[in-house]
């Protein structure tokens, strides 16, 4: 079964760190439908637009899995209402797709992970509704050896 046109269930949930503790990382009907919704309104019209593969780092994650990577309690991952993405495709740099998804997209968050000035390491998109969708872009960093967001 895949999750759209160009997302398989299996990277929708897969995850070295699962695989590693044998967690049981299955999405549930409610986490699927919000999943085939990100990747219809957020991930097809970047693989479209990068015009090749995009590779997805993390797509749902359960809260057995979440707990154990440490993320927050309220990441929208954990409702399959967030995606990251990375340019290990090499189609366009992860600066040029936030560029795109910031001008072109509906999305909630739109976080600019880490990195440096010019690129980040990787984009976190996430996407609720046309009615709730907050268009909100971030900046992760580090300070003190812990995670910050500051608005961008």
């Amino acid at each position: 079964m895949n999750i759209s046109k160009h997302v398989s269930m299996k990277e929708g949930v897969y995850s070295i760190t699962a695989t590693r503790l044998c967690i049981d990382n299955i999405p549930t009907e409610y986490h699927l439908n919000n999943m085939q919704i990100v990747a219809k309104n957020v991930f097809e019209p970047i693989r479209e637009w990068v015009g090749g593969p995009v590779k997805i780092n993390s797509f749902y994650r359960g809260p057995e899995l979440n707990k154990a990577i440490g993320g927050s309690t309220k990441s929208q991952h954990c409702q399959g209402r967030a995606i990251d993405i990375d340019d290990s495709f090499k189609h366009k740099t992860n600066a040029e797709m936030f560029e795109f998804i910031k001008n072109e997209l509906d999305f909630d968050q739109l976080i600019w992970e880490f990195g440096s000035e010019t690129n980040p390491d990787w984009l976190h998109v996430s996407y609720v509704s046309p009615e709730e969708n907050r268009n909100r872009i971030l900046q992760a960093y580090r300070e003190d050896g812990k995670t910050k967001y500051k608005i961008i």
